[in-house]
């Protein structure tokens, strides 16, 4: 085999093993997107919360979200996001917000930045229910 039937043979080799990476990436991508998706909010309990500031988190491949939850008189007064790393989802941050008001977890997303959405509430959810 001459020296220039070698190089492109190890180019294609090359060219072979960078698409069978970025297969494997965006398969894993996407199944970690379903996960996210069929991620199950449940609702907490209020009353039987104390008061207190309680943290939580959630983590996904693409979004991640730490929240403070504060709890008083059995109610939610205060949500306060402490990380969000969120690619497009900052749209989802108001949805702390719709948790004060609706006094419950488990409510409508935010059109648009639904994966954020559902981290957030997961993030809030898993502060109460620790």
């Amino acid at each position: 085999m001459t020296k220039g039937k070698r190089i492109v043979l190890i180019v294609i080799i090359a060219i072979a093993i960078l698409i069978a990476i970025f297969v494997i990436a965006v398969n894993y991508i996407g199944n970690q997107m379903k996960v996210v998706d069929n991620l199950v909010i449940n609702d907490v309990d209020l009353s039987s919360i104390s008061d207190g500031i309680y943290y939580g988190k959630y983590e996904s491949i693409l979004v991640k979200a730490e929240v403070e939850v504060e709890v008083k008189d059995n109610r939610i007064i205060n949500v306060k996001i402490l990380k969000h790393s969120h690619g497009k989802g900052e749209a989802a941050e108001v949805i702390v917000d719709d948790i004060v008001d609706e006094q419950k977890i488990n409510i409508d997303t935010i059109s648009g930045a639904t994966t954020s959405s559902k981290v957030i509430l997961k993030a809030v959810e898993n502060a109460l229910m620790d």
